[in-house]
């Protein structure tokens, strides 16, 4: 048995142990990366350690930390407030306003997971508090932002038309973004449809105040503005429902907005923007400038900052950096190279076109996409030679399939909407991300396929 073969059998076993056993998968990853490293691969401590993805370490670390400090002091409360001003009490409309705001920020050229850690947890926070469906407003945020991460000015965009341009192949700019673009808005429909979307129309409008249930009348009239805080229920003469508050959550006064802001509360929110800034006007590592502006709040106002670090998703950060440790190893080995190979030298252009995209889908599930597609692309371009397989449709393909799955718990966007989920069983998120990222890896590479390949695009 080869030691490519021996390497994706422990990977099914880790999978198969953490499932059944309910242990967690990072630490079981780590076990396998040392002994699969050690042992198969002849790989010293040093090379097992070369895969750990430290940027990423610091970035769920980092951003789960100053998003623990924005609950603990209700900035996060207050914000949501805000966007339910913003389009006037209707929450139907948030998740598409937080798939067109990941959007814009990757198309004007932020980094993909540097736009999901900016809006994934005040999306999230906002699904806690009127009960919409973390699974929906999470995809929704990561859909998003792979909608408009391959526009021609985008990190995404201009990496793969970097690698079409180099390897001397036909390419269409516009027509890789509207793939990606065109591919996400439909998912994100489907799962608006399928996971409570219709509901939440139906709700109507909600007052920033109600915690989520319908204001006067269902037309949230009885809203801010209002100053007087008791309306009553759907015109039943009730007595006003009283907001659910958390134990972490000193909301101040309810007057009016429902949350007033606090010195605390305007400093967090000048740190929020200031990571927007860091990140996209001066293209700073997320993580880091999330630390720095974590520590800052925290010396400032200890107080209300004393519980965040526990707050930090610590089993998240341990299984989603096992997991990368043993893909590391898995790369340092040959394995991916290995199974690339062994797909591109099939006979039929259109068998190995579609393997290719499943491969693409199945590795950048776990690994990073646009490194995917930076291993893969070349591997085409022999039965693209031929004339047989059109290379814009094949590259938009394989874009699309190497992006979409980044719903995953493992990748660097899912790890981040599972981290940043307030109040949820962390584990059942887990499971439902897992099982959605599986969906999408076992359909949207055929899909692709008979859509962009098919046709001979290119």
């Amino acid at each position: 048995m080869s030691p490519e073969l021996i390497s994706i059998l422990v990977l099914v076993v880790v999978f198969v142990i953490a499932t059944t056993r309910s242990v967690n998968m990072g630490a079981l990853a780590f076990a396998a990366a040392f002994g699969v490293g050690t042992l198969v691969a002849d790989l010293d401590a040093d090379g097992i350690f070369a895969g750990f993805p430290g940027d990423l370490f610091v970035v769920l670390v980092g951003v789960t930390y100053l998003f623990a400090i924005a609950r603990s002091n209700g900035t996060t409360d207050w914000l949501v407030h805000a966007a339910v001003r913003l389009v006037r009490g209707r929450v139907a409309l948030i998740p598409w306003v937080m798939f067109a705001l990941t959007g814009a920020l990757t198309a004007i050229g932020a980094v993909s997971p540097a736009a999901v850690a900016i809006v994934a947890p005040i999306a999230l926070s906002f699904a806690t508090r009127y009960s919409i469906s973390p699974l929906l407003m999470g995809t929704m945020v990561v859909h998003g932002a792979q909608a408009g991460g391959f526009s021609p000015i985008s990190i995404y965009g201009s990496i793969v038309n970097g690698i079409v341009e180099r390897e001397k192949l036909p390419g269409s700019e516009i027509g890789l973004f509207l793939a990606s673009l065109v591919a996400n808005l439909l998912i994100a429909a489907v799962l608006f449809a399928v996971l409570g979307g219709r509901k939440l129309w139906a709700r109507g409008a909600v007052t920033p105040e109600d915690g989520g249930a319908p204001g006067k009348d269902g037309t949230g009239t009885t809203g801010p503005g209002t100053g007087t805080g008791t309306g009553t229920s759907a015109g039943t003469g009730a007595a006003p429902t009283a907001v659910a508050v958390r134990p972490d959550h000193e909301t101040g006064g309810t007057e009016g907005t429902g949350i007033r802001l606090t010195p605390a509360r305007i400093a967090t929110l000048a740190a929020l923007v200031a990571l927007v800034v860091a990140v996209l006007g001066f293209d700073l590592d997320a993580g880091l400038t999330a630390v720095t502006l974590a520590v800052v709040l925290s010396t400032a106002w200890p107080d209300d900052s004393r519980r965040a670090v526990g707050e930090i998703a610590w089993s998240t950060v341990l299984l989603i950096c096992g997991v990368l440790t043993y893909v590391g190893v898995l790369e340092e080995m040959g394995t991916i190279t290995w199974a690339g190979e062994g797909v591109g030298g099939i006979g039929v252009p259109l068998l190995a076109a579609v393997l290719l995209c499943y491969i693409g889908a199945i590795v950048s599930a776990f690994a990073s996409s646009v490194g995917i597609m930076g291993a893969l692309i070349p591997l085409a371009v022999p039965f693209l030679a031929q004339g047989e397989i059109g290379a814009v449709g094949m590259v938009a393909a394989l874009a699309v399939s190497a992006t979409v799955v980044d719903v995953s718990p493992f990748s660097t966007n899912g790890a981040l909407v599972l981290a940043a989920a307030p109040d949820v069983d962390r584990d059942r998120f887990f499971r439902q991300l897992m099982v959605y990222g599986g969906i999408v890896v076992a359909a949207v590479p055929a899909l692709a396929w008979l859509v962009l390949v098919v046709p001979g695009f290119g």
